[in-house]
């Protein structure tokens, strides 16, 4: 059985390596209260930054857990080129899914995109919330798929705004919609995406297709079913990873 994989938020150091590091309570309630990991079980600690810390839980008691550091790994998980997503905002459960899934597909980062067909746009400390809510999500999905590098959540911003800047992003970009006579798969044969832009439920607005196309976003279809919106990222990055190299 795989070794558990646990995400440590303040960075790690080399020299922790033949030490016992008292885990941090979140990470000990989840190894030894939810998972229920024994004295001497395997695990592993990663911070983010690239490679993870191979460990053993030596001590466990009421106060909390450590684990013994045995070596360090520099091993790499990421899909080299991979693309940003940006979704447009839907409902709290299947934005939550694209979310998960996105970062199990090894989507290089996610920008959430509030459209005039968006459902449960937040505000102000809600919409802070939600973000933290979804960095959470990308986290645990990085401890099960067996990333080590968290890709960034964007604060969520309107469309039109994020259009005004995405031109920063290196390469080219498609947006999905169920009308366009070009497939991603076709497109990405030729040039790999390194923007995907996928909108809510019920699509963008005409309107809003034209200022994405003005800014240079081409339009692709993902096939001849009209997909939901967390489908519809699934199934982009997958295609991405197909055509493109990542499940090679």
């Amino acid at each position: 059985m795989p070794a558990a994989r646990f995400y440590v938020a303040a960075p790690l150091a080399a020299e922790i390596v033949g030490t016992s590091f008292r885990l941090p309570d979140d990470v000990a309630h989840h190894a030894v209260r939810v998972l229920r990991l024994p004295l001497g079980a395997p695990i592993r600690l990663f911070d983010g930054r690239g490679g993870e810390y191979r460990a053993a839980l030596d001590r466990i008691d009421r106060h909390g857990a450590t684990a013994r550091i045995d070596r360090f790994d520099p091993v790499e998980r990421e899909w080299a080129g991979a693309p940003t997503l940006a979704i447009a905002l839907v409902a709290t459960d299947p934005m939550d899914a694209a979310v998960r899934k996105a970062v199990e597909l090894g989507v290089a980062a996610i920008a959430p995109v509030v459209a005039a067909r968006s459902q449960g746009a937040p505000a102000g400390t809600r919409a802070e919330k939600r973000l933290l809510h979804w960095r959470s999500i990308a986290i645990a999905a990085c401890e099960q798929c067996g990333r080590n590098r968290v890709p960034l959540i964007a604060p969520p911003v309107p469309l039109d705004e994020w259009l005004r800047s995405f031109a920063a992003a290196q390469g080219p970009g498609v947006i999905a919609g169920p009308g366009a006579t070009r497939s991603l798969a076709s497109f990405a044969a030729g040039s790999a995406p390194k923007l995907v832009v996928v909108g809510p439920e019920g699509g963008f607005t005409e309107a809003e297709m034209a200022r994405a196309v003005g800014r240079g976003l081409v339009p692709v279809h993902l096939g001849p079913r009209v997909l939901r919106a967390d489908t519809a990222a699934v199934a982009a990055l997958a295609i991405l990873a197909a055509v493109c190299g990542d499940a090679r």
